[in-house]
């Protein structure tokens, strides 16, 4: 027990020194981080905390718990970067808790070990607590709901459902219905595959749904006892909309979920797929947990590959299964002492170097813009004023690239000879590899694709003018203005570009939409264009 709480000591400050440093030093990225923690600045410039709004409108795309915990951190930190993604640091340390303690009661505190490196040592996984977006919390609250139900059929059934229904009803206050669909649709599979067999008694699934009920949708029934039935009904139809079309800009093919999965989970997407092919001679503890992983996984991937709305985040529940089967690769490795395949040892080799090639290529297209858009190979000329912001590379970013590379390749040719550290040493530079992205390539990427208009935003909000976009959606122009209440009719860009306005009106719009907005508006100023974007001022008919 006295070991159990020095390694758990261990994973809370390894995982806080991995999570929460150099957390703020990006602007918030538009749509999703922009989105939420906008959400969460206006509830306390307004003081309303069980609405949520945008433009001080009601939004009815997200319920509120994941904008609460902004807000309490931004009530701590100030509202800025830092405060808005605190939030899923809080949530990094937890998780890799959570999955120790999962794997050390089902299998054995090395599996837990393992699995925690697995995840924490994974891209987008670690890429994700370092972020300001919802899925985080919602992907834990879902696999902690799960766990408690698998749990619930063999142990003290009414305490573990009571449990499940709290985490599937927090899911469900996090981002909706499809928390729980995504449970419901887990445990209808894993129940036609065991032939019903194996249900927790039917008292405990009263307590389930009455727990279910009381969490998951208790903000609901306060909003229509508070007379926003209509709210209630848009929440409906917006996640109707998204199953059956795509959102703006966020459509997508088939197989957009596997490959992103493929690449985003490296290395453990490998090892997984390697798990579900390779035959065994040892008798994993947990076999019946390894087919929950498994369903899950199935579950996730098919239902966001038929839904219309393509985002990466949207599968981002599989890393639990994907490092969980990982981690069961590793566990046998060790167990087995037996080498990896050959083809394995290619791919992590090839899916490597791959990624570390795609990661080079931002500095280089970046440093070669104009003569890719000279040629032809770049045509998006948006993409082409992005890349002319003044962003200093320092040339040596192609040595983080190769020194990934290289300790990928040698990790792959030590676990092909039996090599014990190999798999330690594949996670460590997958690890420094993302965290030198998240310190120098992503504060440079943005440099690259939105600086030039958060600035502008903040020097709107420090004059205290109104402001708005054309022809791109945003939500960091009300975050970074720090637009203060207004009534409603301010929110409405037709009456800023047309009506009777008390005060300058500023707008951005991208560079290719400058000569459609001009033909559209008289009265506009033109002021500059920068990086991409152009800004313009209308000014009240009192004024020049």
């Amino acid at each position: 027990m006295h070991n159990n709480r020095v390694v758990i000591l261990i994973i809370i400050i390894a995982s806080s020194l991995l999570f929460i440093p150099f957390t703020g030093i990006t602007h918030l990225f538009d749509w999703d981080e922009a989105n939420f923690a906008e959400a969460a600045r206006e509830m306390i410039a307004t003081g309303d905390y069980l609405s949520v709004q945008i433009n001080y409108l009601p939004f009815h795309e997200k319920p509120p718990l994941f904008i609460w915990m902004q807000a309490l951190s931004m009530s701590i930190f100030g509202v800025n970067e830092l405060a808005a993604r605190f939030p899923n640091a809080i949530c990094g340390i937890l998780t890799l808790l959570v999955i120790y303690l999962t794997g050390t009661k089902t299998v054995d505190r090395r599996f837990g070990l393992i699995w925690v490196m697995c995840y924490a040592g994974s891209i987008l996984p670690f890429f994700y607590f370092k972020s300001g977006i919802i899925d985080p919390w919602f992907n834990l609250f879902i696999f902690t709901g799960l766990y408690f139900y698998i749990r619930s059929i063999t142990h003290q059934p009414h305490l573990h459902m009571l449990l499940s229904g709290l985490f599937i009803g927090l899911a469900v206050l996090t981002k909706g219905p499809v928390g729980f669909l995504i449970f419901f649709l887990t445990i209808m599979v894993h129940l036609i595959i065991q032939r019903f067999k194996g249900l927790p008694p039917f008292s405990s699934w009263l307590i389930f749904t009455a727990t279910l009920i009381v969490t998951g949708c208790f903000w609901f029934v306060l909003q229509i006892a508070a007379g926003r039935e209509q709210l209630m009904m848009d929440f409906i139809r917006y996640h109707l909309r998204l199953l059956r079309t795509g959102d703006a800009g966020h459509s997508g093919f088939p197989l957009y979920h596997p490959i992103v999965l493929y690449f985003g989970v490296f290395p453990s997407s490998l090892l997984a797929l390697a798990t579900l092919s390779r035959k065994t001679n040892t008798v994993f503890p947990a076999p019946g947990l390894r087919l929950w992983m498994i369903i899950l996984l199935s579950v996730v991937l098919i239902l966001f590959s038929i839904v219309k709305t393509k985002i990466v985040h949207y599968s981002s529940l599989c890393y639990f299964p994907i490092t969980f089967l990982a981690a069961m690769f590793i566990w046998n490795y060790y167990k087995e002492t037996r080498p990896i395949s050959k083809r394995l040892s290619i791919m992590l080799i090839v899916t490597g170097t791959l990624i570390a090639l795609a990661v080079f290529a931002v500095p280089l297209t970046a440093r070669n813009s104009e003569i890719l858009f000279r040629t032809g190979i770049l045509r998006d000329s948006f993409a082409a004023e992005n890349l002319k912001a003044n962003i200093q590379w320092t040339g040596l970013e192609w040595l983080i690239c190769l020194a990934f590379a290289g300790i990928i390749a040698y990790s792959a040719v030590s676990a092909r000879n039996q090599k014990r550290h190999a798999f330690i040493l594949l996670y460590a530079a997958t690890i420094c590899f993302t965290y030198l992205l998240m310190i120098i390539f992503v504060p440079r990427i943005e440099g690259i694709t939105q600086r030039a208009a958060i600035e502008f935003y903040q020097k709107a909000g420090n004059e205290d003018r109104y402001l708005s976009t054309f022809g791109f959606k945003s939500y960091a122009f009300l975050f970074y203005s720090k637009k203060k209440p207004s009534p409603p009719h301010t929110a409405d860009r037709e009456w800023l570009l047309t009506g009777d306005i008390d005060k300058p009106a500023y707008f951005v719009t991208k560079i290719t939409k400058k000569d459609v907005f001009l033909f559209r508006y008289s009265g506009i100023t033109f002021l500059y264009d920068k990086n991409g974007y152009a800004f313009f001022v209308r000014y009240p008919v009192s004024q020049p």
